[in-house]
């Protein structure tokens, strides 16, 4: 449908369904979701139906905001929210957003802001114009979350002429003839790193992740004839935060990639901190990047967050659908709605088919799954890893050795997902009693990853979400817990002879502040180092799990060999990614079950068996595609 015949149909629609009290002073196309402007907005929003009539008769996500002149200076809203809303409150910080009309409220008290029923939100709306929502400040504050906003709001002019051309193009009319669908693998098959598939309609291209290779310098397939010109593509989405995931979208940004980057809140600020660190430490090892921060803030712009659950057009044929992975905060697994429901897939990015410590399983249900593309990463048949429970005793009975040595255990984290894990599983056991009060110092990007996971407790089970906000019992702020802020305070850290615990990125041993840690105890065999999470083919930690008795540092011009004496361990019940009996179950319990599973990000040996197993069990057809390899799905 073309732009024009969308307007006209939601005119349409708007004469059948409102009464003539209610007018609507302007309609937009803002990327995926047409825009109503009213200047009764209490009125229209009544009960919802009327809104809810609207949205089936286009068959689209349509929000209506109040109209900008019933909407008060921010300075003078900002002033009368203070004078409304309760002392007891404690407000914290207030965010204007322009573009939606919304201004949110952080409050210590969230309910005594809202007051009963929302008397207080309703008296505020009528006297501002703007919409109210109030959340409850989080314990631990974000230095990305609050600088992703000030960009955004900085950004107002720019962001909402781009999502103007994003809604134009989605409008297009599709072609008449019978749809077709292919997945091409552009990296991340029979591999772990680089991951980057790119589904194909005869009227859509849409790239999901595009992510880095932790164990080399390869990148996706950007020169595959299906993916150029970049600025064909309709969207990029973004399953979650991991580098081997999304850290090179910006460099489709800066090669003329001109769409909008799909994927949900969280992704978007941890991928934010995740990508001006990799620049960081580019800069600091004195080697060129592939992109610079001015692309990190375009693509800060160009995102359009989705919450699960949440059906939106991107493209004339596709609509996509995020939900939860299980894997890190904010993980999706997405959902792809082709044609009028001609074919629906899967992507699966990274699971975790069990509840965490951080998070609840990964999504098995869906509307429709014809097919599925599958993580095989431990899909291995001797890839059983132990119960959280269980890695958790390992944890603390290696800890309790070491600390009662006098040694230093490092442990190399990721510094989202695997951190929080095994800070949560530490702060248990310490205040159990069961292992020594010794200080767990956390090193890179960890802190503030911690802070993001409490801006946005949604995302998080209840259990924890219910114990980060209860006064005294957040078990991130425990008095163990102690931030490395500066170099300083790490070379007093390594200059200490007393038992302490490191967490330090990164996960890989690939760089960053571990490997200062490593160098500095690695030839004290009272000392370990114990892995949580996967380590790639050709990283740093792959060799040390090889066993490697010495390593190599460079000292200006030259090398240096350190001896490695310390004891080195592996757990891996801590990782975020199911293992073989997980994606098996995973894949039984599944409804409705697919017609067809391609396997990817998982060593060749692993996917292969995997792919075998699935189709020995379930009958079902099951590939192991190359990079390169492009499957017709319909």
């Amino acid at each position: 449908m073309s732009f024009d015949s969308l307007l006209e149909q939601t005119r349409g629609a708007l004469k059948e369904v409102l009464p003539e009290a209610i007018e609507v002073t302007d309609i937009e196309l803002e990327g995926p979701q047409i825009v109503l402007y009213t200047k009764q907005l209490d009125q229209f929003l009544g009960g919802g139906e009327y809104l809810r009539q609207i949205a089936q008769r286009l068959r689209r996500r349509v929000v209506v905001r109040s109209d900008p002149s019933v909407l008060a200076e921010p300075k003078e809203a900002e002033k009368v929210i203070r004078e409304v809303i309760p002392p007891e409150a404690e407000i914290n910080q207030l965010f204007f957003e322009p573009e939606t009309g919304e201004v949110t409220i952080e409050a210590a008290n969230p309910g005594a802001a809202i007051g009963r029923g929302g008397s207080v939100l309703n008296d505020l709306k009528r006297k501002i114009g703007w919409v109210p929502t109030v959340v409850r400040t989080p314990p631990i504050p974000s230095k990305t979350v609050e600088e992703v906003r000030i960009h955004l709001r900085n950004s107002f002019d720019d962001r909402r002429s781009f999502l103007k051309k994003v809604g134009v193009r989605i409008a297009r009319d599709p072609l008449p003839e019978k749809l077709w669908v292919r997945n091409t693998s552009l990296g991340g098959y029979r591999e772990v790193g680089r991951s980057a598939h790119l589904l194909t309609t005869q009227n859509s291209k849409v790239l999901i992740d595009c992510g880095i290779d932790p164990g080399s310098d390869r990148t996706p397939f950007f020169n595959a004839p299906e993916l150029l010109p970049l600025d064909s593509l309709d969207a990029v989405v973004v399953t979650h935060a991991h580098l081997d995931h999304c850290g090179l979208v910006p460099v489709l940004l800066k090669y003329g990639y001109k769409g909008p980057i799909y994927c949900t809140a969280p992704t978007r600020d941890l991928m934010t901190l995740m990508l001006l660190d990799a620049i960081k430490v580019v800069n600091q090892e004195a080697r060129r990047g592939l992109y610079d921060s001015s692309h990190v803030r375009e693509l800060v712009t160009r995102t359009v967050p989705l919450r699960w659950g949440e059906t939106t057009d991107i493209a004339p044929d596709i609509r996509l659908t995020l939900h939860n992975a299980g894997h890190i905060l904010g993980s999706s697994i997405c959902h792809f709605h082709l044609g009028e429901g001609d074919h629906n897939l899967a992507y699966s990015g990274d699971i975790k088919f069990e509840r965490s410590w951080l998070f609840n399983p990964a999504t098995n249900r869906f509307p429709r799954l014809e097919t599925l593309v599958l993580e095989s990463t431990y899909g291995g048949y001797r890839d059983i890893q132990p119960s959280r429970q269980q890695a958790t005793e390992e944890f603390t009975h290696l800890a309790n050795q070491i600390v009662s040595r006098g040694g230093k255990l490092i442990v190399p984290v990721f510094a989202v997902g695997r951190s929080q894990e095994v800070m949560l599983a530490l702060e248990e056991k310490m205040r159990d009693g069961k292992i020594p009060k010794v200080p767990v110092y956390l090193d890179g990007m960890i802190f503030e990853a911690t802070a993001i996971h409490t801006a946005y407790p949604e995302f998080l089970n209840s259990q924890l979400r219910t114990q980060i906000f209860q006064q005294g019992d957040n078990p991130f702020l425990a008095d163990v817990f102690r931030r490395v802020d500066s170099g300083q305070m790490r070379s007093s850290i390594l200059d200490s002879r007393d038992p302490c615990i490191v967490l330090a990125t990164s996960g890989m041993m690939s760089g960053g502040p571990v490997m200062e840690y490593f160098r500095a105890w690695a030839p004290d065999e009272k000392n370990g180092l114990l892995f949580v999470g996967y380590q790639a083919d050709g990283t740093f930690g792959r060799r040390l799990q090889r066993g490697v008795s010495e390593a190599s540092f460079l000292d200006g011009p030259r090398q240096s060999a350190v001896p490695v004496r310390l004891e080195i361990a592996t757990i891996e019940g801590f990782s975020g990614h199911s293992d073989r009996a997980q994606l098996m179950n995973y894949v039984a319990s599944l409804d409705p079950r697919p017609q067809r599973i391609l396997l990817n990000h998982g060593e060749e040996s692993k996917t292969v068996d995997l792919c075998s197993s699935l189709y020995k069990r379930f009958n079902v057809e099951s590939r192991a595609p190359y990079n390169l390899e492009t499957v017709r799905l319909l």
